[in-house]
Protein backbone atom coordinates (compact mmCIF):
# COMPACT_ATOMS: atom_id res chain seq x y z
CA UNK A 1 0.00 0.00 0.00
CA UNK A 2 1.51 3.45 -1.05
CA UNK A 3 1.68 6.16 1.03
CA UNK A 4 -1.62 8.56 0.17
CA UNK A 5 -0.10 11.64 -1.15
CA UNK A 6 -0.87 15.71 -0.08
CA UNK A 7 -0.44 16.24 -3.83
CA UNK A 8 -4.33 17.03 -4.31
CA UNK A 9 -5.82 17.41 -1.00
CA UNK A 10 -7.41 20.33 1.26
CA UNK A 11 -5.30 21.94 3.45
CA UNK A 12 -7.38 21.89 6.35
CA UNK A 13 -7.70 24.51 8.82
CA UNK A 14 -4.87 27.01 10.08
CA UNK A 15 -4.85 29.71 7.37
CA UNK A 16 -4.86 33.24 7.30
CA UNK A 17 -7.21 34.80 4.90
CA UNK A 18 -4.74 37.72 3.53
CA UNK A 19 -5.98 40.35 0.84
CA UNK A 20 -3.64 40.47 -1.89
CA UNK A 21 -5.17 42.50 -5.04
CA UNK A 22 -8.65 42.68 -3.89
CA UNK A 23 -8.97 39.26 -3.24
CA UNK A 24 -8.97 37.16 0.04
CA UNK A 25 -6.14 34.12 -0.39
CA UNK A 26 -5.99 31.23 2.23
CA UNK A 27 -1.90 31.67 3.17
CA UNK A 28 0.15 30.05 6.11
CA UNK A 29 3.66 31.13 7.00
CA UNK A 30 5.90 28.14 8.07
CA UNK A 31 9.89 28.66 9.38
CA UNK A 32 11.69 31.52 11.11
CA UNK A 33 11.68 35.28 11.17
CA UNK A 34 14.20 36.56 8.76
CA UNK A 35 15.09 33.31 6.67
CA UNK A 36 14.87 33.59 3.34
CA UNK A 37 11.24 33.58 2.06
CA UNK A 38 10.43 30.31 -0.09
CA UNK A 39 7.06 31.23 -1.72
CA UNK A 40 5.35 27.94 -3.05
CA UNK A 41 2.72 27.63 -5.64
CA UNK A 42 0.53 24.66 -5.98
CA UNK A 43 -0.19 22.90 -8.97
CA UNK A 44 -4.00 22.26 -10.60
CA UNK A 45 -6.06 25.45 -10.77
CA UNK A 46 -9.12 24.14 -9.24
CA UNK A 47 -7.83 20.93 -7.52
CA UNK A 48 -4.89 21.60 -6.28
CA UNK A 49 -4.29 23.56 -2.76
CA UNK A 50 -1.43 24.66 -0.05
CA UNK A 51 -1.48 21.04 1.41
CA UNK A 52 0.90 19.75 -1.00
CA UNK A 53 3.77 22.73 -1.28
CA UNK A 54 3.07 22.76 2.86
CA UNK A 55 3.86 18.91 2.81
CA UNK A 56 6.56 19.05 0.84
CA UNK A 57 8.37 22.55 0.88
CA UNK A 58 7.30 22.21 4.73
CA UNK A 59 10.43 20.30 5.52
CA UNK A 60 12.49 23.26 4.25
CA UNK A 61 10.91 25.41 7.52
CA UNK A 62 13.68 24.67 9.60
CA UNK A 63 16.26 26.74 7.22
CA UNK A 64 14.01 28.89 5.52
CA UNK A 65 10.69 30.89 5.90
CA UNK A 66 8.23 29.50 3.33
CA UNK A 67 4.96 30.65 2.05
CA UNK A 68 1.86 28.23 1.11
CA UNK A 69 -1.26 29.56 -0.20
CA UNK A 70 -4.49 28.45 -2.17
CA UNK A 71 -4.42 30.73 -5.33
CA UNK A 72 -6.96 32.63 -6.29
CA UNK A 73 -10.07 30.68 -7.01
CA UNK A 74 -8.27 27.03 -5.44
CA UNK A 75 -9.23 25.53 -2.50
CA UNK A 76 -9.84 28.17 0.42
CA UNK A 77 -9.31 31.48 -1.30
CA UNK A 78 -11.33 33.67 -3.25
CA UNK A 79 -12.17 33.93 -6.77
CA UNK A 80 -12.70 37.39 -7.42
CA UNK A 81 -11.52 38.46 -10.73
CA UNK A 82 -9.73 36.61 -13.47
CA UNK A 83 -7.30 33.63 -13.34
CA UNK A 84 -4.85 34.82 -15.91
CA UNK A 85 -1.28 34.06 -15.37
CA UNK A 86 -0.95 37.56 -15.46
CA UNK A 87 -3.34 38.28 -12.24
CA UNK A 88 -2.19 35.18 -10.67
CA UNK A 89 2.00 36.49 -10.99
CA UNK A 90 0.79 39.60 -9.62
CA UNK A 91 -1.32 38.20 -6.61
CA UNK A 92 2.36 35.91 -6.05
CA UNK A 93 4.08 39.51 -6.15
CA UNK A 94 1.60 40.95 -3.61
CA UNK A 95 2.54 38.27 -1.60
CA UNK A 96 6.09 38.90 -1.28
CA UNK A 97 5.51 42.29 -0.54
CA UNK A 98 2.84 41.53 1.94
CA UNK A 99 5.89 38.76 3.92
CA UNK A 100 8.40 41.78 3.40
CA UNK A 101 10.63 40.43 1.38
CA UNK A 102 12.79 42.55 -1.31
CA UNK A 103 13.42 38.98 -3.08
CA UNK A 104 12.08 34.95 -2.56
CA UNK A 105 13.15 31.60 -3.60
CA UNK A 106 10.22 31.10 -5.98
CA UNK A 107 8.86 27.44 -6.50
CA UNK A 108 6.55 25.17 -8.18
CA UNK A 109 5.19 22.05 -9.00
CA UNK A 110 3.14 21.03 -12.48
CA UNK A 111 0.98 24.12 -12.95
CA UNK A 112 2.46 25.77 -10.22
CA UNK A 113 5.75 25.24 -12.07
CA UNK A 114 4.14 27.04 -15.18
CA UNK A 115 3.79 30.06 -12.72
CA UNK A 116 6.77 29.94 -10.97
CA UNK A 117 8.69 30.59 -14.74
CA UNK A 118 6.27 33.11 -15.17
CA UNK A 119 7.24 35.40 -11.77
CA UNK A 120 10.72 34.21 -12.77
CA UNK A 121 9.93 36.25 -16.21
CA UNK A 122 7.89 38.37 -15.05
CA UNK A 123 9.27 40.00 -11.61
CA UNK A 124 12.63 38.57 -12.77
CA UNK A 125 14.24 41.10 -9.85
CA UNK A 126 12.45 39.78 -6.85
CA UNK A 127 13.56 36.12 -7.92
CA UNK A 128 17.02 35.00 -6.32
CA UNK A 129 16.64 31.21 -6.89
CA UNK A 130 13.83 28.81 -8.66
CA UNK A 131 12.42 25.40 -8.06
CA UNK A 132 10.68 23.75 -10.59
CA UNK A 133 8.72 19.95 -10.10
CA UNK A 134 7.37 18.31 -13.00
CA UNK A 135 6.11 21.45 -15.31
CA UNK A 136 6.90 22.45 -19.09
CA UNK A 137 7.65 25.37 -20.82
CA UNK A 138 4.43 25.41 -23.07
CA UNK A 139 1.53 23.40 -23.77
CA UNK A 140 2.97 20.56 -25.93
CA UNK A 141 3.13 18.47 -22.57
CA UNK A 142 -0.96 18.21 -23.32
CA UNK A 143 -0.37 16.01 -26.58
CA UNK A 144 2.41 14.30 -24.93
CA UNK A 145 0.08 13.55 -21.58
CA UNK A 146 -3.07 12.71 -24.30
CA UNK A 147 -0.84 9.99 -26.10
CA UNK A 148 0.73 8.65 -22.78
CA UNK A 149 -3.00 8.32 -20.83
CA UNK A 150 -4.34 6.54 -23.84
CA UNK A 151 -1.62 4.45 -24.52
CA UNK A 152 -1.80 3.42 -20.30
CA UNK A 153 -2.18 -0.56 -19.51
CA UNK A 154 -2.82 0.58 -16.00
CA UNK A 155 -6.63 2.00 -17.39
CA UNK A 156 -8.55 2.57 -20.24
CA UNK A 157 -9.74 6.28 -19.93
CA UNK A 158 -12.96 7.08 -20.77
CA UNK A 159 -11.61 9.54 -23.61
CA UNK A 160 -14.95 12.17 -23.24
CA UNK A 161 -13.22 12.88 -19.56
CA UNK A 162 -9.83 13.06 -20.61
CA UNK A 163 -10.97 15.92 -23.51
CA UNK A 164 -13.40 17.57 -20.92
CA UNK A 165 -10.52 18.10 -18.45
CA UNK A 166 -7.76 18.60 -20.70
CA UNK A 167 -10.39 21.44 -22.88
CA UNK A 168 -11.13 23.18 -19.52
CA UNK A 169 -15.16 22.06 -20.09
CA UNK A 170 -16.47 20.51 -17.19
CA UNK A 171 -19.67 21.32 -16.17
CA UNK A 172 -19.37 21.91 -12.47
CA UNK A 173 -17.39 20.72 -9.47
CA UNK A 174 -19.10 17.63 -9.57
CA UNK A 175 -18.40 16.60 -13.25
CA UNK A 176 -14.67 17.93 -12.69
CA UNK A 177 -14.50 15.15 -9.39
CA UNK A 178 -15.56 12.83 -12.43
CA UNK A 179 -13.50 13.59 -14.82
CA UNK A 180 -10.75 13.75 -12.28
CA UNK A 181 -11.06 10.39 -10.71
CA UNK A 182 -10.72 9.04 -14.74
CA UNK A 183 -6.86 10.30 -14.91
CA UNK A 184 -6.08 10.20 -11.41
CA UNK A 185 -4.42 6.43 -11.71
CA UNK A 186 -1.94 7.71 -14.28
CA UNK A 187 0.04 10.24 -11.46
CA UNK A 188 1.87 7.83 -8.86
CA UNK A 189 5.26 5.05 -9.91
CA UNK A 190 3.07 2.41 -7.96
CA UNK A 191 -1.16 2.33 -8.63
CA UNK A 192 -2.79 1.77 -5.58
CA UNK A 193 -7.13 2.20 -5.88
CA UNK A 194 -7.30 3.07 -2.40
CA UNK A 195 -5.05 5.59 -2.70
CA UNK A 196 -6.83 6.98 -5.70
CA UNK A 197 -9.79 7.04 -4.17
CA UNK A 198 -9.01 8.92 -0.62
CA UNK A 199 -7.31 11.52 -2.93
CA UNK A 200 -11.02 12.23 -5.18
CA UNK A 201 -12.91 12.64 -1.67
CA UNK A 202 -9.69 15.20 -0.48
CA UNK A 203 -9.46 17.34 -3.49
CA UNK A 204 -11.43 20.71 -3.10
CA UNK A 205 -13.05 21.36 -6.40
CA UNK A 206 -13.23 24.70 -8.22
CA UNK A 207 -14.32 24.30 -11.17
CA UNK A 208 -14.44 28.30 -12.78
CA UNK A 209 -10.53 28.19 -11.92
CA UNK A 210 -9.93 24.79 -13.61
CA UNK A 211 -12.18 25.74 -17.01
CA UNK A 212 -10.35 29.33 -16.91
CA UNK A 213 -6.86 27.73 -16.99
CA UNK A 214 -7.37 25.17 -19.36
CA UNK A 215 -9.65 26.75 -21.97
CA UNK A 216 -7.78 30.64 -22.09
CA UNK A 217 -4.74 30.62 -19.99
CA UNK A 218 -3.10 27.14 -21.61
CA UNK A 219 -3.83 27.58 -25.35
CA UNK A 220 -1.34 30.88 -25.12
CA UNK A 221 1.22 29.09 -23.07
CA UNK A 222 4.69 29.47 -24.15
CA UNK A 223 7.53 30.40 -22.37
CA UNK A 224 10.18 29.45 -24.14
CA UNK A 225 11.36 32.64 -25.86
CA UNK A 226 11.31 34.18 -22.55
CA UNK A 227 13.09 31.54 -20.27
CA UNK A 228 16.90 32.55 -22.09
CA UNK A 229 16.48 35.69 -20.11
CA UNK A 230 16.07 33.82 -16.49
CA UNK A 231 19.11 34.87 -14.61
CA UNK A 232 17.91 32.58 -11.48
CA UNK A 233 19.61 29.93 -9.89
CA UNK A 234 17.70 27.38 -11.10
CA UNK A 235 16.66 23.69 -10.18
CA UNK A 236 14.57 21.32 -12.49
CA UNK A 237 13.04 18.28 -10.81
CA UNK A 238 11.28 15.24 -12.27
CA UNK A 239 9.78 11.89 -12.02
CA UNK A 240 10.94 9.01 -14.84
CA UNK A 241 7.14 8.21 -15.42
CA UNK A 242 5.99 11.55 -15.12
CA UNK A 243 2.72 11.34 -17.59
CA UNK A 244 1.56 14.29 -17.64
CA UNK A 245 4.65 16.86 -17.84
CA UNK A 246 6.79 14.22 -19.03
CA UNK A 247 10.91 13.88 -18.73
CA UNK A 248 11.13 15.92 -21.94
CA UNK A 249 9.52 18.82 -21.10
CA UNK A 250 11.88 19.40 -18.23
CA UNK A 251 15.28 18.85 -20.72
CA UNK A 252 13.85 21.56 -22.75
CA UNK A 253 13.14 23.82 -19.72
CA UNK A 254 17.05 23.34 -18.16
CA UNK A 255 18.58 23.62 -21.86
CA UNK A 256 16.79 27.02 -22.28
CA UNK A 257 17.39 28.78 -18.65
CA UNK A 258 21.25 29.33 -18.74
CA UNK A 259 23.15 26.61 -16.24
CA UNK A 260 19.75 25.39 -14.93
CA UNK A 261 20.24 21.88 -12.97
CA UNK A 262 18.26 19.13 -14.17
CA UNK A 263 17.89 16.44 -11.80
CA UNK A 264 15.85 12.90 -13.13
CA UNK A 265 13.79 10.77 -10.08
CA UNK A 266 14.30 7.19 -11.60
CA UNK A 267 11.35 6.03 -9.15
CA UNK A 268 8.65 8.51 -8.97
CA UNK A 269 5.92 9.16 -11.11
CA UNK A 270 4.33 13.59 -11.47
CA UNK A 271 5.44 13.70 -7.68
CA UNK A 272 8.87 12.54 -6.40
CA UNK A 273 8.54 14.95 -4.01
CA UNK A 274 6.33 12.14 -2.70
CA UNK A 275 7.02 9.07 -4.08
CA UNK A 276 11.56 9.85 -3.32
CA UNK A 277 10.40 12.23 -0.88
CA UNK A 278 13.95 12.31 1.53
CA UNK A 279 15.67 12.17 -1.87
CA UNK A 280 14.35 15.07 -3.42
CA UNK A 281 14.42 17.16 -0.07
CA UNK A 282 18.00 16.21 0.06
CA UNK A 283 18.52 17.71 -3.59
CA UNK A 284 16.52 20.76 -2.95
CA UNK A 285 18.49 21.41 0.14
CA UNK A 286 21.67 20.83 -1.20
CA UNK A 287 20.89 23.09 -4.46
CA UNK A 288 19.60 26.18 -2.31
CA UNK A 289 22.40 26.07 0.14
CA UNK A 290 24.94 26.41 -2.43
CA UNK A 291 22.88 29.41 -4.30
CA UNK A 292 20.78 31.04 -1.24
CA UNK A 293 22.51 29.93 2.27
CA UNK A 294 20.23 30.53 4.85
Amino acid sequence: MSTVSPEFAAAGDGAEMVEINGNRLAVEVLGPPGAPVVIAHHGAPGLGSRAEPKASFGRLADTYRVVVFDARGSGQSEGNGTFSHEQWAADIDGLRQWIGAEQVIMAGGSYGGFMAMEYAIRYPDRVSALVLRDTSPDNSNEDKALANALASSRITVDREKLTRIFDGTVRDDADLRDCWREILPLYDYHYDPDAVEARVAATPYRYEAHNYAFSVNIPNYDLKPDLPKVTAPTLVTVGRTDWITPVECSEQIARLIPRARLVVFEKSGHSPQIEEAALWTETVREFLREVSPA
